[in-house]
């Protein structure tokens, strides 16, 4: 026991006149470390029973802090031995002073919920679990968290509602809120056995047999990825076509499926090994400098002593104003912007990154993180690969070895790039980046001789996500860092014929068509006109005057026609943002579309996607944004690298000019968008009313609710006349 007793400097506790609370809570508090005592036996035998009913009772009596272990659900992948971690944390928690107790939240898990009503829900779960922390730390009185850190929207849901509350105590004069988050272990991928593996060659040497050489292609390329769940999907787009074309039957197709998935996941579970937005959150949470070091980067969950670090930390930090979680986040922002961007992570954590600094009382946007991507170019240091053996297990492996220091190692490296980041911001573990840093050992990349993942060295000079302007939306964003330079290359200042689909499950059923682009050909999906402009203005003029079909046979072969997959009302308010991974999945298991297609939505996009994929554009369709009027056969031009997509006037390109469509293109088209946006509010009946995205900003203000948007504008309105929260301590 401490020698000091441990107590909030704040006169405010409700403890002291909640007569109920000192009944209920102590219960709780012995039961769960009871608990602790029984599961982890010998491990703890050390440390002596103390938990009184007596004791506890004084402690919420006299102020001592009440720290709620925040888990999640178990049915999650990322959270099935959070048990340990909670058992350990209570214990430590108990020992250096605190009053623990525990709680958990519901965690949606988008790798389940793809290609379901689940995906229209999983946004909505990040602002809910927002709701949610704030509630139970406000009906219990806890001065804040220990959080076990999945993945999909359970980060920074925790983030957003640790930093609303943190916000709103303030504002009434208690006490900061602090908290400390530890990231579940990393999973490790899957393997392909060696025996479906000799299964899936022949399957591809029959499909060669066939004329279907595409589907052995593709199958084998995907074979060569690292088994994650993410990974099975492209293998159903595959199996999907390979039927489809005769070259294996829909019994094989499920037996191979089941093959693969009972050989996907890790048994000890934790967040899944590819980039996406789980381990993405990770970054940008360590980024935040809300992530003791000890716990950022684990192969198994953490040990007694590494919790005991970081929680001792956590009590070294509580009193201080500056270490609270909304003053981390709003110190840190800078830093995790660029990390996010250096490591190339998920589209996703662009609205993430708004969203918790609204919520801690900034009225953050989108723009201001493009401020911060043109303040100085970040450049790519993150090498990471699904087909190398350069995923985040192999990366954890090298932190557990002490060859990497994660996060940190990739802030030195861009301070060592002559990026500006702030070393000076402070962290969870009471100190700065700058004294965290000072220790040498294992902190540069150059430490890691084999299969390195954060370079000092970059890759190339820019990374990350940009931020995308058009004639016919006010912002989208693009992951540039899931191009290859090659593939920017092959669609920058290019035209693409626009494909429009009405939603989902649409554009998966066409994109997995074995002969769409005959089907393309066939329906004469832009005019031949235009056909042959296009052929001119992406670089071949030899062949632009043959006949429709044997032209249009010869620009898919060569490459030359580009067409931009429009998938539309898929944004908050019509549908709940959900990704739009499956259809792009679809079209990078096919060579032949991935060298031809973009594709362009209102919806969102899983982290793990790569290729040639725009999100988040706003407005979006079912509030009047261009996307409710583009049709099948409009003409865009993609200009990547300016930023911009530009779509075209079709009049002046049938006459071979280049010109922008005219700002009043939508006028000619009010009765499609009329009719469109009927249909998407009676589709949006698909989603449980209680849980639809409405009352909130758009993507590029976070989706966050309206009333949160309206308080961090009044935060700031006021900020120079005393009134504004940090002038009420």
């Amino acid at each position: 026991m401490m020698s000091e007793r441990l107590r909030i400097d704040n006169p405010i506790n409700p403890y002291q006149w909640n007569v109920q609370g000192k009944a209920n809570e102590p219960i709780t508090v012995a039961g769960l470390l009871d608990k602790a005592r029984h599961i982890l036996g010998t491990e703890i035998a050390h440390i002596p029973v103390t938990w009184t009913l007596d004791e506890i009772f004084n402690r919420l009596e006299e102020n001592a802090p009440r720290i709620a272990i925040l888990g999640g659900s178990w049915d999650h992948p990322a959270h099935i031995m959070d048990l340990g971690t909670v058992l350990r944390a209570a214990v430590t928690l108990w020992n250096q002073g605190a009053v623990p107790f525990y709680a958990a939240t519901p965690v949606l898990c988008d790798g389940t919920a793809q290609n379901t009503m689940g995906m229209s829900y999983s946004l909505q779960s990040r602002n809910a679990i927002a709701e949610m922390v704030v509630n139970h730390l406000e009906a219990q009185s806890y001065h804040g968290a220990f959080v076990i850190q999945g993945c999909d929207k359970q980060p920074l849901g925790v983030v957003s509602g640790l930093a609303q509350l943190d916000y709103v105590r303030r504002l009434r004069g208690e006490a900061p809120v602090w908290a400390s988050f530890a990231p579940a272990h990393v999973l490790k991928g899957g393997s392909i056995p060696e025996k479906l593996r000799a299964e899936l060659e022949v399957v591809a040497k029959r499909a060669e047999e066939l004329g279907h050489s595409d589907i052995a292609d593709d199958l084998r390329d995907t074979m060569s990825y690292i088994l994650q769940c993410s990974s099975n999907t492209a293998f159903q787009g595959v199996f999907l076509r390979a039927v489809a074309a005769g070259v294996i039957t829909k019994e094989q197709h499920k037996l191979f499926e089941k093959v693969l998935a009972v050989n996907t996941c890790d048994a000890a579970g934790g967040i899944c090994a590819f980039h996406g937005t789980g381990n993405s959150s990770r970054d940008l949470v360590a980024g935040f400098g809300l992530v003791h070091p000890e716990l950022e980067l684990l192969t198994e969950p953490p040990t007694l002593q590494q919790i005991e670090t970081a929680i001792s930390a956590l009590i070294g930090i509580v009193n201080k104003p500056e270490y609270s979680v909304g003053e981390l986040v709003k110190a840190n922002i800078k830093n995790a912007i660029r990390i996010h961007s250096a490591a190339g992570g998920s589209t996703n954590l662009m609205m993430h990154l708004v969203s918790a600094m609204v919520y801690a009382g900034e009225p953050y946007t989108l723009f201001d993180v493009e401020k911060v991507h043109q303040e100085h170019p970040i450049p790519d240091l993150f090498d990471y690969s699904l087909t190398e053996g350069r995923d985040i297990y192999a990366l954890a492996l090298q932190c557990g070895a002490g060859q990497s220091r994660g996060m940190e190692t990739l802030l030195y490296e861009l301070n060592e790039n002559g990026v500006p980041v702030d070393l000076d911001a402070p962290t969870v573990t009471g100190t700065t980046w700058r004294a965290r840093m000072a220790d040498k050992k294992g902190l540069s990349a150059r430490n890691v001789t084999q299969n390195p993942i954060i370079l000092s060295e970059p890759r190339r000079p820019f990374s990350g996500i940009d931020v995308l302007r058009g004639n016919f939306f006010d912002t989208a964003i693009v992951k540039i860092s899931g191009m290859t330079t090659e593939q920017l290359d092959e669609f920058d200042e290019k035209l693409a014929v626009v494909i429009y689909y009405n939603s989902e499950e649409e554009a998966n059923q066409s994109l997995l068509d074995v002969e769409l682009t005959d089907k393309w050909k066939r329906e004469r999906i832009v005019d031949e006109k235009l056909l042959r402009q296009i052929c001119r203005k992406n670089g071949a003029t030899a062949d632009a005057d043959a006949d429709y079909d044997t032209l249009f046979d010869k620009m898919v072969a060569e490459q030359i026609l580009k067409v931009l997959i429009v998938v539309g009302g898929q944004g908050p308010e019509a549908f709940g943002m959900p990704e739009m991974f499956t259809p792009m999945q679809h079209i990078n298991a096919n060579h032949a579309l991935q060298r031809m297609s973009v594709l362009i939505s209102d919806g969102r996009y899983s982290g793990v996607t790569y290729g040639a994929a725009i999100g988040h554009v706003t407005p979006e369709a079912i509030a009047g944004g261009g996307l409710l009027y583009l049709q099948t056969g409009d003409v865009v031009q993609l200009n990547f690298r300016d930023k911009n997509l530009a779509l075209l006037d079709s009049k002046l390109l049938s006459e071979g000019k280049v010109e922008a469509a005219q700002d009043d293109w939508t006028e000619s088209r009010t009765v499609l968008g009329e009719t469109r946006k009927a249909r998407l509010i009676e589709r949006r009946r698909q989603v449980a009313a209680s849980n639809r995205l409405v009352n909130c900003t758009d993507a590029a203000h976070g989706v966050v609710p309206q009333s949160v948007w309206e308080e961090a504008v009044w935060n700031q309105s006021h900020a120079k006349t005393g009134e504004a929260l940090h002038s009420v301590r």
